[in-house]
């Protein structure tokens, strides 16, 4: 297992630190957040450290995806969430604050939950030709 020195979350993993866990296995540690942006908001990150999605192994990411179902099911039947946002930030610019690969699992009550996640659209700025360049430009990348 690959672990930082001055990794928050590798110190949670390592049991350095206290935390609230909801589930644990070989590979991977869920918790709740602390800042609990809606009630049950959780974590779930592997137990290897990866800066964010961009360095995440494919065999660390299949586990962390395969807990995430499980663990988000579990919120819901606990809280009775009507629905649930699941994000992961990559870089300051995306509001990742811990370079530690994470999951945020976010209950959803209602419009005033505490929790907003609306963005813009800009699908008139793109033609079909523009498109298909973009989606032509990563399929080349892969």
């Amino acid at each position: 297992m690959h672990t930082e020195d001055n990794c928050i979350f590798c110190k949670i993993v390592n049991n350095d630190i206290p935390s609230y866990k909801v589930y644990e296995d070989d590979a991977v540690v869920a918790f709740l957040d602390i800042s609990q942006v809606t009630k049950g908001h959780t974590l779930v990150i592997p137990k290897h450290h990866a800066r964010n999605i961009y360095e995440l192994p494919t065999d660390v990411a299949r586990d962390v995806f395969q807990a995430v179902p499980a663990v988000a099911n579990a919120i819901q039947r606990e809280t009775g969430a009507i629905g649930m946002n699941v994000l992961s930030n990559a870089e300051a610019i995306a509001g990742q604050t811990v370079y530690h690969f994470h999951i945020h699992l976010l209950p959803r009550y209602g419009e005033a939950d505490g929790f907003g996640a609306k963005w813009e659209t800009h699908q008139d700025a793109y033609s079909s030709d523009d498109m298909q360049a973009i989606a032509a430009g990563i399929k080349a990348n892969l």
